[in-house]
């Protein structure tokens, strides 16, 4: 696949050697490392964790989502990283370390913001959730009526999912699924003395908190079981029990010869994944010695693999809590409106075909209604007769999907359906590997996408008969066709019905689904071919008009060098560059004599922040901001290994809303953390006059208001 035909490809100018060897001097001090920016991540929800003007569960919800990130980050950057040292690999990162050296400074970053953590959860949120009256309980501590119903709830729901595994010379030490609460107990034999450790796995098929008769009062799961151990251990003295979790290399290789069936590859490979090398031990702070050792030596971790917490163990189970039906303690909810683009006529649906022969319809969610939009456009071409086929892309899908139930509706009424279900979606595999299943036994023909890239653009392609022709519809999106992510991430997406853009999609999906060669794109940026120049002519093109340039980049990560390079000598030339990135960065502005005139800003809030937009030049140029959308981060990842797709916005009222969006974006002081020079992120403020979600809510629901009004 190669790109022809690019608005900028002609007479683009290249960047000056000059300028290049100035930004190549500051060698790898120029960039910030991506590991330790992910961890940067997680310091902003911690901070999120701790602001007492947010809604108390709300607070619960980000320390949650903090230890869903490290468990994230352990299974995959540590592992990949330990994988290396391993094998003997010395190469340096961009910023200059090496695998042993990141390993280094990541442990010393994890203890950091796991003691920060532990601080906010017993000294913060469990208080105030006291104050709140949600209580949580010792067994030790409540009362012989509770002791009579906690008995019965062990017996009738615990007790009999329970299998405690002993380790002796007769029983190995157990494989201990990833991420898995588990606990190590020790139990003596009166009759020899002889003492044993055992392993009782808490079973993740059941509530982490069990519920008090009052409703209003909890115990931990693995507390309840810790004081019924007499029941698994009859006959036998039961000393000290200890809490633990191991987490695992669950980074998904697939070998060159496994490709050939890629379904059956996958599937082996995530029965590998429960059991893969250990990589991190977490235990609390006053855990057994003894226990702690055993634990150690048998998982086969040096001591800087292990990790000893005093909050509870595997805190992703407040989720738990963040679903408890108290809504004084949450955030005030969020209603989607109906998109600006598809007016309801007396609470009908409208045809969006026939509004897209007229207009392209951008939708912006979650202020705007996902189910609305982008499903209804589906499950309107799955019921139009004049529909003769849809084409789709599923990297991440929600368990009950309208949009796949669409599909086999279509596959049953005898059109053409084919949908690309991305296996390799990581932790997404396994319910992946079903819908692919369910599809293919509806009569949908699914394909897994392209040997050797991961598929991540997030495009559909409905065909319809119009006469004696074809006409292509399509939605190219920033986020994934998943209906519960869309309540709660941000993200836009294009429908349209532009001749050249339905061609190129068209083409796109015949690359992924046959055996093609695309050779041309006529409006499309795709990777990995190019993406990554077509961004880079528009970057050069900008950093030659010097100060009258303008860039406005938003995107969840940005870790690419070439890219970050291409920005420095931007800003060399003194084009303005502005940078919205949620995650990774692994630029650093700010710094004399290289990115003076480069500001980058992190926005973290009520919404996940998930939307790639790029804009090039100035309202007042002529023909006004370029701007483009898609499924790409500025990441080696997506621009190499990844097929994306990026679209740009031809209406000029679609562009003005899009640089409204990075306007107000930019604008934002309540939910802003910027980048400074020497690679720390700092919060703007926590009242400031600004917040750009809370400002897209209003306007949201003002457009809604001014329309039933009208």
């Amino acid at each position: 696949m190669t790109q022809t035909g690019s608005p900028m490809s002609e007479g683009t100018p290249t960047a000056d050697p000059a300028i290049a060897d100035t930004v190549e001097a500051f060698g790898a001090d120029r960039f910030g490392n991506r590991e330790l920016s992910r961890l940067d991540f997680g310091s902003r929800l911690l901070d999120l964790a701790e602001d007492p003007g947010l809604a108390l569960l709300e607070r619960v919800k980000f320390v949650a989502i903090f230890s869903e990130l490290l468990d994230e980050f352990f299974q995959v950057r540590v592992a990949g990283l330990e994988v290396q040292v391993m094998a003997g690999v010395r190469t340096r990162s961009t910023d200059g370390l090496r695998p042993a050296q990141q390993l280094e400074a990541i442990r010393e970053r994890v203890l950091e913001l796991a003691q920060r953590q532990d601080r906010i959860v017993l000294d913060v949120l469990l208080p105030e959730l006291e104050l709140a009256g949600v209580h949580f309980s010792e067994f030790e501590d409540v009362d012989d009526d509770d002791r009579i119903y906690l008995d019965e709830v062990f017996e009738r729901r615990v007790f009999p999912v329970l299998t405690p595994l002993s380790v002796d010379p007769g029983h190995p030490f157990p494989n201990i699924s990833n991420l898995s609460l588990n606990l190590a107990v020790q139990v003596t034999d009166p009759s020899t003395d002889e003492t044993r450790i055992a392993r009782v796995k808490v079973p993740d098929i059941l509530p982490r908190f069990v519920v008090m008769p009052d409703g209003e009062r909890f115990i931990a799961l693995e507390k309840l079981i810790a004081a019924h151990l007499d029941r698994l251990f009859p006959g036998m003295v039961v000393g000290r029990h200890e809490p633990f979790r191991v987490t695992r290399n669950a980074d998904l290789v697939l070998e060159e010869d496994e490709a050939d069936d890629l379904l059956e590859a996958i599937e082996t490979e995530l029965r590998r994944r429960r059991f893969g090398r250990s990589v991190r031990l977490e235990v609390m702070a006053d855990a057994n010695a003894e226990i702690r050792e055993f634990l150690r030596t048998e998982l086969e971790l040096d001591e800087g693999s292990v990790y000893a917490m005093e909050a509870p163990v595997g805190l992703g189970g407040l989720w738990a809590l963040y679903s408890l039906d108290r809504p004084d303690l949450h955030q005030e909810p969020w209603s989607p409106v109906a998109p600006a683009g598809i007016r309801e006529v007396d609470g009908e649906q409208p045809d969006i075909f026939a509004l897209l022969r007229s207009h392209d319809i951008l939708v912006h969610h979650p202020y705007e209604s996902f189910s609305r939009s982008v499903e209804a456009f589906i499950a309107q071409a799955a019921s139009d007769p004049d529909v003769l086929g849809i084409k789709q892309t599923l990297y991440r899908t929600s368990g009950d999907s309208p949009i796949v139930a669409s599909l086999i509706r279509a596959a049953g009424e005898g059109k053409q359906v084919a949908a690309l279900v991305e296996l390799q979606a990581r932790f997404d595999e396994a319910a992946n590997i079903g819908w692919a299943k369910t599809l293919e036994d509806a009569g949908v023909h699914v394909v897994y996408g392209v040997v050797g890239f991961k598929t991540h653009s997030k495009t559909a392609l409905v065909l319809r008969r119009e006469g004696a022709d074809i006409r292509r519809y399509c939605h190219i999106g920033t986020g994934n066709y998943n209906s519960k992510t869309a309540r709660i991430y941000e993200d836009v997406g294009l429908l349209t019905a532009d001749e050249e853009i339905g061609a190129d999609v068209g083409d796109l999906f015949n690359f992924l689904t046959g055996f093609s060669k695309q050779g041309t794109f006529r409006r499309l940026l795709v990777s990995p071919t190019s993406l990554r120049s077509g961004l880079l002519e528009r970057i050069e093109a900008q950093a030659a008009r010097g100060p009258e340039g303008r860039i406005m980049l938003k995107a969840n990560g940005l870790t690419d060098p070439t890219l970050i390079d291409a920005l420095y000598r931007a800003s060399q030339q003194g084009t303005p560059v502005d940078l919205a990135i949620r995650g990774m960065c692994c630029l650093r502005p700010g710094i004399p004599g290289l990115s003076e005139t480069i500001s980058v800003r992190s926005i973290v809030g009520e919404f996940l922040e998930h939307s790639r937009i790029y804009c090039f030049g100035r309202s007042e140029d002529e023909g006004g901001t370029e701007v483009l959308i898609g499924s790409a981060d500025m990441m080696e990842r997506n621009l190499d290994r990844r097929i994306e797709a990026v679209v740009p916005i031809d209406d000029p009222k679609l562009r003005d809303r899009l640089v409204e969006i990075m306007r107000l974006t930019f604008l934002d002081e309540t939910n802003t953390w910027l980048l400074g020079p020497d690679r720390r992120w700092r919060r703007l403020s926590t009242t400031g006059e600004h917040s750009v979600q809370q400002e897209l809510k209003d306007a949201a629901a003002a457009e809604a208001r001014q329309r039933l009004d009208s």
